[in-house]
């Protein structure tokens, strides 16, 4: 009786030496995002960093994922772009508590690894961590074929940060008086896409059927729905964090996710305390209201979904309004005055 051929992993769907091929192609990319607290170290089994700098630091950490964003990239193969969305959904979370973002982690899953598409995620993801100021330096490739299915991916993130013990901005001096100022999202972000793609794909049957909508310029957009949900989500490091080190005060901040202006502020909200928000004040970008009449959604539905163009709020006092939109308008930046908070039972009023 003849020897049955010795298994191997190769066999069961996972190719090592493809794995290794793509660790080597993405070594000097992740290298780039290095800052100089990233210590070298000979062991691959973790990656250390010095908080060396700080008197009493204090880690603010998040974890958060592409979502399901990611079926549209897949449907598309359009990978150049969703790395940024994983490295802003958690910079930004951590950026909300006043912490400058340290270091990102990535998890990249799949049921066969394609080098190409998997290398322009990571780059994707250094180019995320070089405009949020963070080094990329770490994270996991899993190869798993009975898990996830050849040609998807899922993408999930972790950031850390770090702010000194005494300026963490939790909310808990949010005042009555306070001003709301908001600033511009890029587009849906990463938030609400099962929401729209119900809208615009309930009634497509084929896989090719799909890419026709998406790809299909839409007049009232001005562009493709591809080009308009995949719109990279914006990291406001650089934006905000010059203003948490400087000397002008912040009472609160709120990153605009799932959930909408009126699930995200509230969460900063000390009981007692009742955010107004105008919508008149800034300009709701087509992308929303073209979703909202395609999908005949509720005003209430849209604004507990989608960030309607607001991705990052701060709540400032009364006195330093002014002179934080004069900061801004001197660096050509758009930010929108939208609101203000009242006594009143702990909740966000939208006008």
């Amino acid at each position: 009786m003849k020897n049955k051929k010795s298994a191997t992993y190769k066999q069961a769907g996972v190719n090592v030496d493809r794995g290794e091929e793509f660790v080597g192609r993405i070594s000097r990319i992740v290298k780039k995002t290095y800052r100089k607290e990233v210590i070298s170290s000979l062991s691959g089994f973790g990656s250390i960093f010095s908080l060396k700098k700080y008197k009493n630091p204090v880690l603010v950490s998040s974890a958060d994922g592409v979502g399901t964003k990611m079926i549209l990239a897949d449907l598309l193969k359009r990978y150049e772009e969703v790395g940024m969305d994983v490295v802003a959904m958690n910079v930004d979370d951590v950026l909300a508590m006043g912490a400058e973002p340290l270091f990102f982690l990535d998890y990249l899953g799949c049921g066969q690894i394609d080098v190409q598409a998997a290398e322009a995620i990571i780059r994707s993801v250094a180019k995320g961590c070089r405009q949020a100021g963070c080094a990329l330096i770490g994270g996991e490739t899993a190869e798993m074929p009975q898990f996830y299915s050849k040609g998807q991916y899922e993408l999930v993130g972790f950031s850390v940060g770090v702010l000194e013990k005494g300026k963490i901005i939790d909310g808990s001096n949010v005042k009555a008086g306070d001003k709301i100022l908001g600033f511009p999202s890029s587009g849906l972000h990463s938030n609400g896409f099962s929401l729209a793609r119900n809208v615009l794909l309930k009634n497509a049957v084929t896989k090719q059927e799909k890419i026709r909508i998406l790809n299909k310029k839409d007049k009232k957009l001005g562009k493709s729905w591809a080009d308009a949900l995949l719109e990279p989500t914006r990291i406001y490091t650089k934006s905000i964090l010059p203003l948490i080190k400087s000397d002008m005060k912040l009472s609160g901040i709120a990153h605009i996710t799932g959930g909408g202006l009126m699930r995200n502020i509230k969460r900063i909200l000390p009981n007692g305390r009742q955010a107004h928000i105008s919508c008149e004040k800034w300009e709701i970008p087509p992308v929303f209201m073209r979703l909202k009449e395609l999908g005949k959604i509720t005003r209430k539905e849209m604004f507990s979904v989608f960030n309607m163009g607001i991705g990052m709020v701060i709540i400032v006092p009364p006195n330093e309004e002014k002179r934080i939109l004069k900061y801004f308008s001197k660096k050509k930046e758009t930010v929108f005055s939208i609101g203000k908070i009242v006594r009143g039972e702990k909740r966000v009023v939208i006008n």
